[in-house]
C-alpha cells in the first residue's frame, strides 16, 4: 500500500505557518483513504451513536472542517 496523491489543499494552501504538521488526506494504492488528524478516541467514543462501533484497533480521528471542505472537489464519487 502507497499514498498516490493528497486529497485537497496542502497544509500550507490552508494557512499553517510551517505547512507540516496539519490534518491532511491521502489516497492510498488499493482505493482507501489516509488521514492525519487529532486522536479523539477517548474523548469521542463515548459520543459514538448506538448504531455505530469501533474496533479495538480502530481510532477516532479529528480534521478540520476546512481541511475535509477543501478536499470535497478532489473526492471520487465512485
Amino acid at each position: 500500500m502507497k499514498i498516490v496523491r493528497r486529497v485537497g489543499a496542502s497544509p500550507r494552501e490552508r494557512g499553517s505557518a510551517t505547512g507540516q504538521t496539519c490534518p491532511d488526506i491521502f489516497e492510498l494504492s488499493n482505493g482507501d483513504f489516509a488521514v492525519i488528524g487529532r486522536e479523539a478516541t477517548a474523548e469521542l467514543d463515548p459520543e459514538l451513536p448506538s448504531d455505530a462501533a469501533r474496533a479495538e484497533y480502530e481510532r477516532i480521528v479529528v480534521i478540520s472542517r476546512d481541511t475535509l471542505v477543501r478536499a470535497k472537489r478532489d473526492i471520487p464519487d465512485v
